[in-house]
């Protein structure tokens, strides 16, 4: 086996791992008829086990490299993009930092925008229009999906509704 094959191996089992823990602390969280608040715990952790045995079928089914060939050549953007990690760091920091003063909606309308031209190829022409609309409706309908579904608050910060 390759060793990039390996280390996907061990990458799809340690997230399964991880899944299979987050699942048995979930289990643990107290809970009431319908929907409450273990709903998103339990999803997340099912949809992480899922994934990760996707991607340890993915690894036994993907053909083997061929001898003399060099790995890197196989992994496709085999150099991380420093700029693009530490840009996103920088906004999650920022994100947090500011939900609690300025409020969920504002600030996850603003981080989604900032995201998403962090995210856009350097080729490519920003599409800030829609970038904008997709921040924007995407925030609404979590705030108001947690709100009015799963009656949870989260920080309305200078809008205050």
């Amino acid at each position: 086996m390759a060793s990039n094959k390996k280390r996907e191996l061990v990458t799809g089992a340690a997230m399964l791992c991880a899944g299979l823990g987050y699942l048995l602390l979930t289990t643990r969280l107290p809970g009431h008829d319908g929907i409450d608040a273990t709903f998103v715990p339990y999803l997340l952790s099912v949809m992480l086990c899922v994934l990760s045995g996707l991607h340890i079928l993915a690894v036994f089914k993907a053909p083997q490299a061929v001898q003399g060939e060099p790995e890197e050549a196989l992994a496709v953007g085999a150099t991380p993009d420093l700029k693009t990690v530490s840009k996103t760091l920088a906004l999650i920091v920022g994100y947090i930092s500011l939900l609690k003063p300025v409020g969920f909606p504002i600030m996850t309308a603003i981080y989604l925008y900032l995201q998403f031209l962090v995210l856009t190829p350097v080729d490519q022409k920003p599409r800030h229009l829609g970038y904008l609309i997709i921040a924007v409706v995407t925030s609404v309908l979590v705030y108001v999906l947690f709100r009015e579904t799963f009656d949870l608050m989260l920080p309305a910060g200078v809008l205050n509704f």
